[in-house]
């Protein structure tokens, strides 16, 4: 039974490739029907290729604007919540305070609470203020749910370094800001870069928390759920493709940076 043990052998192996063809799955079908071109509004059946909607992938009116609010707030939404995160991730593990077990349970909660709960407590919050729905609440909701992914992803960094590498770096007569940026701020840096990618596609993708506190404002996930009530344009779908293969060619391009640090280490 040769093809038997082969199989048995390569199980895991197998099972991996088909969960991550399944996933990539809609990817493909995006890119696909980016492709198309559709005879009535719908862009859900294979009608002939064309390279139009490439051609012109601000042809829809309003949607490249709504693709660059959302870029606008998914890039300052991802400082300010690295920027807060990473500093309550350190206070965290560095150092000892009144209250450290509830701040440390209440950093959870944005990640364990539904996004609709949030997203009514915030429109709460925003109309008790008297606070204008707009660019600024999206960026404030963002900023709010995006912390506690940041947080806990650089206090697990943070956590799992050596102090004696800053001792270290202490005693060979390196000052507090020389060692967090010579020393710290390095060894930290991959759990900080989880943080605020993970914070940027988090923050670009929310739909429930930014229709809540848009107020006027259209991102692009809003644009993409009211297109598709009235028939979707291939423009998204080709909007779709192109931030997938930039996401990929980002992570192939940190993978070489690391085999070659690794070489170099070597």
């Amino acid at each position: 039974m040769p093809f038997v043990n082969w199989f048995k052998k390569r199980l895991v192996v197998i099972a991996g490739l088909l969960t991550l063809g399944y996933l990539l799955l809609p990817n493909v079908i995006v890119t696909v029907f980016s492709f198309n071109k559709p005879k009535g509004r719908f862009n859900y059946e294979w009608q002939q290729f064309s390279l139009d909607a490439w051609k012109q992938p601000c042809g829809v009116a309003d949607m490249c604007g709504s693709l660059s609010i959302s870029l606008r707030i998914a890039t300052l939404a991802t400082i300010g919540a690295t920027v807060l995160g990473t500093m309550i991730a350190f206070a965290l593990v560095r150092y000892r305070f009144r209250a450290r077990g509830a701040v440390n349970s209440l950093i959870f909660l944005p990640m364990a609470m539904p996004e609709v709960v949030m997203a009514a407590s915030l429109l709460t919050l925003f109309l008790n203020m008297g606070a204008q729905l707009g660019f600024y609440t999206i960026l404030i909701a963002h900023i709010m749910f995006c912390l506690s992914f940041v947080v806990t992803a650089v206090k697990a960094r943070v956590m799992s370094m050596d102090p004696r590498l800053e001792e270290a770096a202490r005693d060979l007569y390196a000052g507090p800001v020389q060692t967090f940026v010579r020393v710290t701020l390095p060894i930290a840096a991959p759990g900080i870069a989880a943080g605020a990618l993970l914070s940027f596609a988090l923050s670009f993708d929310d739909f429930i928390i930014t229709n809540f506190n848009a107020g006027s404002t259209v991102t692009f996930p809003m644009f993409v759920w009211g297109s598709a009530q009235r028939g979707t344009p291939v423009q998204i779908n080709v909007i779709g493709t192109a931030m997938f293969l930039v996401a990929v060619l980002f992570v192939l391009a940190s993978m070489l940076v690391n085999n070659r640090r690794n070489r170099q280490k070597a």
